[in-house]
């Protein structure tokens, strides 16, 4: 097998929990290959190199090998290879000291004592 389709790629690569997720991701312009937007039915060949963005960083992976059924964690070495930028681990390593990533979307305002978490942080920044 030297093709398959993204949506099962990603979630037979466990870079996705569901495959419904993985072509959602796609759908919404979340999967790229080449910095072009893929549709779930796109076919993918090893060699390729895909990026997913996952906020708020971008993932890349090359493909080693093509499957479509799931596999075990042990084996993910040899379906493909993490070649996502330093940089990227150094955003979500700083969203993560902020620690404001876990706010649930539409909460409201940040309360008075988030605030001055918040003011302490960046002064320590300066």
């Amino acid at each position: 097998m030297d093709e398959a389709r993204i949506d099962k790629w990603l979630w037979a690569a466990r870079i996705f929990k569901t495959r419904s997720i993985a072509a959602d991701a796609c759908k919404n312009g979340r999967v790229t290959i080449g910095g072009v937007n893929v549709k779930p039915s796109h076919m993918v060949k090893t060699g390729e190199t895909v990026s997913v963005r996952k906020p708020p960083i971008t993932y890349s992976f090359r493909i080693l090998k093509t499957i479509e059924q799931r596999v075990g964690a042990k084996l993910l070495p040899e379906i493909y290879e993490n070649v996502t930028a330093p940089e990227q681990y150094e955003l979500l390593e700083m969203t993560r000291i902020s620690g404001f990533v876990d706010r649930a979307r539409g909460t409201g305002r940040p309360t008075k004592k988030d605030r001055r978490s918040l003011d302490a942080f960046i002064n320590e920044m300066d």
